[in-house]
């Protein structure tokens, strides 16, 4: 566990977040994070980045990588992310993530690795199949994050056990070397209301890119009649919506619905059921659901096709975001390896 009680970080506050380019994005990914992004650019410092090199950890066809690396540029772009306000980079044009990185893998535990759940679970029965780089995966988002001594990173439930080894190796390094306060213990920034949105087949599973079942998932380049389809196809139960949020237990599709209402319409989803309590789905409030969806994702959806359709655009903001985020780095590894000892040449 991190030390509470180590030197603070004096430095200014600073926001990273990632997103994997390993398919399209959907309706989770942009109501978990990208609203978030847009709403973060203007309270602070903040680096959004395209994962590409933790994205190698599971095969990626290299056709498709860099268009997936566009798309999810543009994506960010879409939604209202501001080069000029945010930096928009490419993971694997910054190197000094992988040079901290190996620092880091020198200062973490195995024992702390081996308690990762995600690697567990991404690994599943075969756990020596995996790559090696999907076992350190941790420590080089524990690099992504300080190399550019972030001090607020946005998560999800599934990412708070990552963040905190973050801590923890920062925590280490700086005792270790004798460098209080050289690393930040970055502090989560808990996602909004549609930070868990759900499978359109499985509530009990969150939406997801990997789902081999397009009808799972919202995906952002879907038109109207793709949406409306999905939602109307949408996995529910035999009974009517309740009219408080308890009666939602133990029913996930039904909360999932109306959870996606909710952090669309900016309402709790009491009152939701307010206005649909006591109807079938298929009454008023799928179709409801469906022209929120279009009304809300459309702009969006628009703004990305047209920007996939002009890759120089989106190369133009890729190179720029790099340079200023490499500008962010250099001094950042150059003084953690006069910290560690390394030769410091000419």
């Amino acid at each position: 566990m991190t030390d509470q009680s180590a030197p603070s970080y004096a430095g200014p506050t600073r926001v990273f977040s990632g997103v994997q380019p390993s398919g399209a994005l959907h309706l989770g990914n942009y109501l978990g994070a990208l609203v978030n992004f847009v709403a973060l650019q203007a309270q602070a410092k903040c680096l959004f980045c395209v994962v590409d090199l933790h994205a190698i950890t599971a095969w990626q066809d290299p056709a498709l990588l860099t268009a997936q690396t566009r798309e999810i540029a543009a994506a960010y772009l879409a939604a209202g992310v501001d080069p000029k306000k945010a930096i928009i980079f490419p993971q694997s044009a910054v190197p000094h993530h992988v040079e901290l990185g190996w620092i880091f893998n020198c200062v973490a535990r195995l024992g702390w690795l081996d308690r990762m759940t995600q690697f567990k679970e991404k690994s599943g029965k075969h756990k020596e199949r995996a790559s090696v780089g999907l076992y350190a995966y941790p420590v080089l988002q524990a690099a992504d994050i300080l190399i550019y001594k972030a001090t607020h990173v946005p998560v999800g439930e599934d990412q708070k056990q990552h963040l905190e080894l973050t801590r923890d190796i920062a925590a280490k390094f700086n005792h270790d070397f004798d460098a209080p306060g050289f690393f930040p213990l970055p502090q989560p920034l808990i996602e909004g209301p549609g930070a868990r949105i759900m499978s359109l087949r499985d509530g009990r599973a969150k939406m997801s890119k990997s789902d081999p079942s397009d009808q799972s998932r919202i995906n952002l380049t879907d038109d109207a009649d793709a949406i409306a389809a999905k939602i109307r196809r949408a996995k529910t139960d035999p009974l009517p919506l309740p009219d408080t949020v308890d009666e939602l237990k133990d029913r996930p599709e039904a909360e999932n619905l109306v959870g996606i209402y909710a952090a669309l319409s900016g309402e709790s989803a009491q009152a939701v059921l307010g206005r649909f309590g006591g109807q079938g789905f298929g009454q008023s409030f799928k179709p409801a659901l469906a022209e929120l969806l279009v009304a809300r994702l459309a702009p969006v959806s628009d703004e990305l096709r047209r920007l996939m359709a002009q890759p120089g655009e989106i190369d133009r903001i890729l190179a720029r975001g790099a340079e200023e985020a490499r500008e962010l780095a250099a001094p950042v590894i150059a003084e953690t390896k006069r910290i560690v000892g390394f030769w410091p040449g000419r």
